[in-house]
């Protein structure tokens, strides 16, 4: 097998994957470091290096808190364990897995993690695209800057480059996938055929790169999982902000810091601004970390409106979520509580919400029949909003372990990338079967935009309709794969009307 590949930058050279069918190569730059005077400004040109670059290590992962790794915490157990991995500013690699030669064109998958923007890595174990990659396709797994590194914004910075303030987070994955675009040919990749996908915050970047105008034919479909958030009650999911807002912030920051220009903040140590951002998040806490901005440049609406938005790239999509995450229902524990809420939500139509509860309302009650799925209602509002392609699913595998988890945030991970055997939890046989046919399901929907076809085996999958305004189904994914119908109720329906109405 051919181990190396020629890139603009330098000839790279790989490792043989466990399967020795595949290459593996890690820490292959995609930009200069971003630092000193890089910080904090869009991704520059990699420069080229002499002989061969030897892509065999993950790089250091992105700078963000420290990684813990305590027994005591779910994500840390799962897949958090190295507490010595190398943590660096100069962090702007990707990586890939091929079974291909140059020439081949075979498809390609793009991947961003996820973490709120703030935590996260490639090397993270769940990542391993060697299965993938076994399925005929190349998988790319990209390192991106996080929280300040990668999100602030400050009055100093738009006036120096008004053509990239901020986002810069999201600047990277995107010419790291415009990296992947001029240079996949050489890894047996097809330039023409790239599918992008994220989970969590990684699936908002997705949405966030396919509301950029400036991608239009850089990707041919995307994959969302667990990243599509709306309020089906009317509130602040604190996950966008304007520009002149995300300046404010900015400010306020550097004075918090104690510098009072971008040059003296771009002369701290990259340690002690990350144990900054520790402390300003703790006092601040959520609706102060640094995220998307909408910057009328890369963002022109919050990524979390991708759906309303007519200029949206109109490409397939694949997306859906676990049964157990981010379930909302309304600010309210009493009869007198939720009356308030309906009036101050809903005004002249507050009657017709409460008749959807039991009266007199209870703090039971209300979270019992108000109860509704964030990530749900954004694929319905999707759906209802215009009309694309998509291939709605929801993960309810039953999950092994002490800790009796539940489908929680992030354990669909292990099912697609096809990489149970890494987990410490007692998966069995039909775990297995499971994550065999979801790899398969997600892989066709790589190749061609729809996830129907045969199974690694050339078996028929089950199929799997595309989400219907009418008669509406999606693919659940529990002991096996399963198509049901998934109609919304009539608390959706108008929780639905107000929110596009809205």
């Amino acid at each position: 097998m051919k181990r190396t590949a020629l890139t603009e930058s330098g000839l790279v050279r790989g490792l043989p994957a466990a399967d020795p069918r595949i290459t593996s190569y890690r820490g292959i730059p995609y930009a200069a470091p971003p630092v000193g005077n890089y910080r904090w400004r869009a991704p520059q040109p990699c420069p080229p290096w002499e002989g061969e670059f030897p892509a065999f290590d993950f790089s250091p992962i992105p700078m963000q808190s420290p990684i813990k790794a305590s027994p005591d915490s779910l994500y840390d157990r799962e897949w958090h364990v190295d507490r010595d991995i190398p943590m660096s500013e100069d962090c702007l690699t990707l990586n890939i897995w091929t079974g291909g030669e140059a020439g081949e064109k075979l498809p390609v998958f793009v991947w961003y993690f996820g973490g709120g923007l703030q935590v996260g890595y490639t090397a993270e174990m769940e990542f391993d695209g060697e299965r993938i990659a076994r399925r005929g396709i190349v998988v790319v797994t990209v390192n991106y800057r996080l929280n300040v590194f990668g999100f602030l914004c400050h009055p100093e910075l738009t006036a120096e480059h008004p053509e990239a303030p901020g986002n810069f987070g999201f600047l990277d994955q995107q010419a790291a996938t415009r990296w992947v675009k001029r240079n996949i040919a050489a890894f047996g990749g097809d330039p023409e055929n790239i599918t992008i996908g994220g989970q969590s915050a990684g699936g908002m970047s997705v949405s966030a790169q396919m509301t950029c105008p400036a991608n239009q034919g850089l990707f041919q479909r995307a994959i969302i999982q667990s990243g599509a958030f709306a309020p089906p009650y009317p509130s602040d999911l604190g996950l966008s902000h304007d520009l002149k807002e995300a300046e404010r912030r900015g400010r306020e920051f550097f004075a918090f810091l104690g510098v009072d220009s971008l040059a003296a903040a771009r002369a701290m140590d990259a340690w002690t601004l990350r144990d900054k951002t520790l402390e300003w998040d703790a006092r601040n806490g959520w609706g102060k970390t640094f995220g998307e901005a909408v910057d009328h440049v890369f963002s022109h609406r919050n990524s979390q409106q991708w759906f309303l938005d007519p200029n949206c790239l109109q490409i397939p999509v694949l997306m859906g979520h676990t049964g157990s995450e981010f379930l909302s229902s309304p600010e309210a524990r009493n009869e007198a509580d939720l009356k308030a809420f309906a009036e101050r939500c809903f005004g002249e139509k507050a009657d017709t919400f409460l008749s959807f509860f039991t009266r007199p309302a209870t703090k039971e009650s209300i979270e019992r029949e108000g109860r509704v799925s964030v990530i749900e209602f954004a694929i319905r509002a999707a759906l209802q909003a215009q009309d694309r392609r998509i291939f709605y699913y929801l993960f309810d595998a039953p999950i092994p372990g002490w800790d009796h988890p539940g489908t929680f945030h992030s354990v669909d991970l292990w099912f697609f990338f096809e990489t149970l055997s890494k987990c410490w939890r007692p998966f069995r046989g039909p775990h297995y079967d499971l994550a065999r046919q979801m790899c398969d399901y997600w892989c066709n929907f790589i190749r061609s935009g729809d996830p129907n076809g045969t199974d690694s085996q050339g078996e028929p999958l089950p199929p799997w309709p595309a989400l219907d305004r009418d008669h509406p189904m999606r693919m659940v994914f529990a002991q096996t794969p399963e198509a049901e119908d998934c109609a919304a109720n009539p608390l959706t329906r108008f929780l639905l009307s107000a929110y596009l109405s809205g």
